[in-house]
């Protein structure tokens, strides 16, 4: 990413932040975070991913009813950060905590690797070979 798309995510980040908790209380979807914008090249689409937690909703169905205010955000969005294009902006969950807490498990699960013996790597005793030449 080139240093003004990651600049203008930067301040969608910060755009959405606000609005994102209000909407987040109305449909008791709980918190809600923006954990990551990408910007195409041009600036014209914007990638929000959102990571949820809590609430009485799923993390899915809140981000289909973020997703379905999309137009009310942008304008707030357009509101805040000047820009000559107003983003679309496109909501996604957020899956890298699963990601990242699935592979700990497999790392957990894999058991230490045995030690190896002298006689299993096929070497005479090392030890002899060092009393031989003092």
């Amino acid at each position: 990413m080139s240093i003004r798309t990651e600049k203008v995510s930067s301040e969608l980040r910060q755009a959405l932040a606000r609005p994102l908790a209000d909407i987040a209380s109305e449909i008791s979807a709980g918190f809600i975070t923006v954990t990551h914008v990408r910007m195409s090249p041009d600036l014209r689409i914007a990638r929000v991913y959102l990571s949820v937690f809590g609430g009485k909703i799923s993390p899915e169905q809140t981000v289909a009813k973020v997703s379905e205010r999309a137009g009310s955000l942008r304008k707030h969005v357009n509101t805040k950060v000047r820009l000559r294009f107003s983003p679309e902006l496109h909501f996604y969950l957020d899956d890298t905590l699963d990601a990242i807490s699935h592979i700990e498990t497999l790392l957990k699960n894999v058991p230490p690797p045995a030690k190896e013996t002298d006689e299993e790597t096929g070497n005479k005793d090392a030890n002899s070979n060092e009393d031989s030449e003092a």
